[in-house]
């Protein structure tokens, strides 16, 4: 092949974004020159190649975007350890079809007991689904509502919590919240009620929420959205920071 007609390819792949094979089409070449396919399954390759990197791309970007703290997979969690998770249950969720009937889905349990480990987890698998996700700790979450209602700006910031089709907030319930911010957080919860999923972590148990935001009314409200269309899982075993210092000696057995 002459080099101005590989120069032409190359350039007309680029015009056509078909990035990934101008990047490799030396390689790409080489190996059908190598493995003399048919024209239909050398197109079915080249094809193939620059739709796999450009699913890559798109979920690198969306992980990116999601701004999860760290990375976390199913493949990590340790199921036999936490027998109370409905396994079967959690893989039917990281399919991302519960975001249809924009259902929500409820993460109750102690400290440690891996609630941010499945929820970033999912949020992966809703990623890779082609659906978008934002996480964020609800500390974080209801500091920026109450910052944006002082400043004037609050609808464009509900907008924003709002937009995501899955929005995972993490660790609800470790600080009672003023009676005002609590308002703030019911309008996101009704804003995206049957338009958008919540994936929500919490270590209080649905009894304490009128504790937790200061109103028994609020936090019922809340409750009647959120648990409308919900999956729920109940997390009942021990600490994996615990376990891992056990194991490391720095605590007694009797802890």
């Amino acid at each position: 092949m002459s080099e101005v007609v590989r120069g032409r390819v190359e350039e007309q792949l680029i015009r056509l974004r078909l990035n990934s094979v101008a990047a490799r089409l030396d390689a790409v070449l080489s190996d059908a020159a190598r493995k003399e396919p048919t024209y239909l399954d050398f197109l079915d390759g080249l094809l193939r190649e620059e739709l796999d990197a450009k699913q890559k791309r798109r979920i690198a970007m969306a992980v990116k975007i999601a701004h999860f703290p760290v990375m976390k997979t199913l493949e990590e969690f340790d199921f036999k350890f936490q027998p109370s998770v409905d396994g079967k249950l959690v893989r039917e969720l990281a399919t991302g079809r519960f975001l249809a009937q924009a259902e929500n889905v409820l993460l109750f349990g102690p400290p440690g007991v891996g609630k941010t480990h499945l929820a970033i987890a999912l949020g992966r698998g809703v990623i890779e689904s082609g659906f978008s996700t934002l996480f964020v700790t609800a500390t974080a979450l209801l500091a920026a509502l109450a910052r944006a209602h002082a400043e004037g700006h609050f609808a464009e910031q509900l907008a924003f919590y709002a937009k995501p089709k899955l929005l995972i907030i993490d660790e609800l319930g470790y600080l009672p919240l003023e009676r005002t911010t609590a308002h703030l957080f019911f309008q996101l919860v009704a804003r995206r009620y049957e338009r958008g999923s919540i994936l929500l972590t919490t270590n209080q148990p649905v009894t304490e929420w009128g504790q937790v935001f200061g109103d028994e009314t609020i936090a019922a409200a809340i409750l009647d959205r959120l648990l409308h269309h919900s999956h729920t899982l109940v997390i009942k075993g021990e600490s994996y920071r615990l376990k891992s210092k056990k194991r490391a000696g720095l605590l007694g057995r009797d802890h």
